[in-house]
């Protein structure tokens, strides 16, 4: 682990983007979760990170602004509209809250932890455990949460003149019929789940990444890992938020959960 005065020393700020639009779950960021707004989860699990110093969310919306504000979030500019837009990307949303902070207040991260509103189920310990193994790997650009993928992309297709094509060609890996194959023998696969990245701010204004090229896994649970893009996946977090907070209730007035 790092020492932690060395960790102390650190800028490490937070990002949270979260924009007031949304198509597959209107006001999706605002909507109630189990009886929170979707962002109250995951600000209040960066707010308690040991690690982070500040917590900012990035947002055009001053609805959004205030609900953030409201549990704990730095709220220091409204975002433009131009950069809330479907087709946006994350690194000039990121590039633009580090150049209002180091123009506005001369504030510089070291480093800059990328956590969406959309995996609620994301706690304070995977932010922390995701920031110890980055500042434990000193040749990281970056670390990025994934975990196990439920389709491997060995089973996956594509069409080409109507036919059905391996979409990962077969001599990549020298398996013939992979998609025959049971995925216990086939190559582990991974797949982000958009919990939590970390990053050093030199990769992002340097190299105009958000990743880098040197980029470590952090493995999270599956059942940790639900990223709301459409009202199946909020439906399936909202199932394993009420039963969390079920079986916490029930921890603390010394029941058992069901």
């Amino acid at each position: 682990m790092p020492d932690a005065a060395e960790s102390a020393a650190l800028r490490i700020l937070c990002i949270i983007p979260a924009r007031g639009g949304s198509k597959s779950v209107p006001r999706k960021n605002i909507k109630l979760l189990a009886g929170r707004p979707l962002i109250a989860y995951s600000i209040q699990a960066s707010v308690e990170s040991r690690l982070i110093n500040r917590v900012i969310v990035s947002t055009e919306d001053s609805q959004v602004a205030a609900v953030a504000k409201e549990y704990g979030a730095e709220i220091p500019f409204l975002r433009p509209t131009e950069l809330s837009l479907d087709d946006v990307t994350d690194l000039p949303v990121v590039r633009h809250c580090l150049d209002w902070l180091k123009e506005r207040e001369n504030y510089i991260p070291d480093i800059v932890v990328h956590i969406r509103p959309t995996a609620p189920l994301r706690t304070s310990k995977h932010i922390d455990e995701a920031i110890e193994l980055f500042l434990n790997s000193p040749d990281a650009d970056s670390v990025r949460s994934v975990c196990r993928a439920g389709l491997h992309p060995l089973k996956m297709w594509k069409t080409h003149a109507g036919w059905l094509v391996p979409f990962v060609p077969p001599d990549v890996y020298g398996i013939s019929e992979a998609y025959n194959e049971p995925r216990q023998k086939l190559p582990k696969a991974f797949v982000q789940n958009g919990a939590v990245d970390v990053i050093r701010t030199e990769v992002i204004n340097r190299f105009h990444s958000m990743a880098g090229q040197r980029i470590k896994p952090y493995l999270m649970d599956e059942i940790d890992s639900v990223n709301i893009d459409g009202p199946m996946d909020w439906a399936l977090a909202e199932v394993i938020m009420t039963s969390r907070s079920r079986h916490t209730t029930d921890l603390a007035s010394g029941g058992e959960s069901e």
